[in-house]
Order: structure tokens, then C-alpha cells, then sequence
């Protein structure tokens, strides 16, 4: 198991705000040379402590402006069951995110979509059609106002103005 030490947590820290931080920009952030960064980071994605580098792009450039949040609970938790449900994931593109949780519902999906009408079809096409699905509960989100650790600009308001 690798251990992590403070620095790993630097470079763990600092990547995760800016994954295109060079080992030379890494190096002046931590005080470690650009050799140790890099031997550092290499170590890092070598233990899968660093998973993957990817861009954070706004829902409108792909043309899914709508996010929904949908509490699932199963008919019941046999390996057939789970493992239905977990190829349906797999295989929809539309589901971003999804987790298993304790409580009323057994997942939370966070889904992106272009519109309301494209959530529905996602809900009643594709979700409750599952075998496995005993109950859904959607949220649709209003606001995003925190992703990936990151606050997200606030658009600038027009309250007051005439």
C-alpha cells in the first residue's frame, strides 16, 4: 500500500484543482524539484491514487444542460438483480454519476440531459423499465453551484435593474 506523505497531498491537492499543472508549475507550488514531482506523480497514478485526467466541461458544450438526481431503490438485492441493474448503468451514457447509499433509496444517479422532455424519456424508457427497479424519486437541479470540489461562478444578477 503506498503511503502518502505531505507532499503527496500537495500534489494530490493542487492536481486535483488543475490537472494540466505542469511538474515544473508542481515544483514551484510544493518546493520539490520537477524530477521528484514527476517521479512523484508517476508513483501516484501507479497506485491508482490518481485515476485519471479529464476537462470540466460546461453542460451547454455537449448539449446537456439538464441535470436530474434520482433516488433508486431495488425490488430486491440478489446477485441477478444487482448485476441487471449495474449493466444498465454501464450502458447509458445519459447516467454521469451513480452511488450506492444507505437509507430509503439503495442508489443516487445524478443524470445530464438537453431538456425536460429528454429526462422524462430517460425516466420512463430506460429506468422504470428496468427488472430491477422497484421505485424512483427525480430531482431536477435548479442550480449548480459546487462540482468536483469547485465552486461554479455565480451568473451576475438582474435584480434592480429596470
Amino acid at each position: 500500500m503506498y503511503q502518502i506523505d505531505d507532499y503527496d497531498l500537495k500534489i494530490l491537492t493542487l492536481l486535483q484543482s488543475n490537472g494540466r499543472l505542469t511538474n515544473a508549475e508542481l515544483s514551484e507550488l510544493t518546493g520539490l524539484s520537477s524530477s521528484q514531482c514527476s517521479r512523484r506523480r508517476i508513483a501516484l497514478e501507479q497506485a491508482q491514487l490518481i485515476l485519471g485526467y479529464h476537462a470540466r466541461l460546461a453542460p451547454d458544450a455537449v448539449g446537456q444542460e439538464m441535470i436530474g438526481l434520482i433516488e433508486v431503490k431495488l425490488i430486491n438485492h440478489t446477485p441477478n438483480c444487482v448485476a441487471t441493474f449495474h449493466t444498465m448503468l454501464e450502458n447509458v451514457d445519459a447516467i454521469i454519476d451513480a452511488f450506492k447509499t444507505t437509507g430509503d433509496a439503495d442508489y443516487l444517479l445524478k443524470v445530464a440531459v438537453a431538456n425536460l422532455q429528454s429526462l422524462s424519456e430517460l425516466i420512463s424508457q430506460i429506468l422504470a423499465q428496468n427488472s430491477s427497479v422497484a421505485h424512483l424519486k427525480t430531482s431536477v437541479v435548479l442550480n449548480r453551484l459546487k462540482e468536483n470540489g469547485i465552486m461554479i461562478p455565480a451568473l451576475p444578477t438582474t435584480a434592480g435593474k429596470n
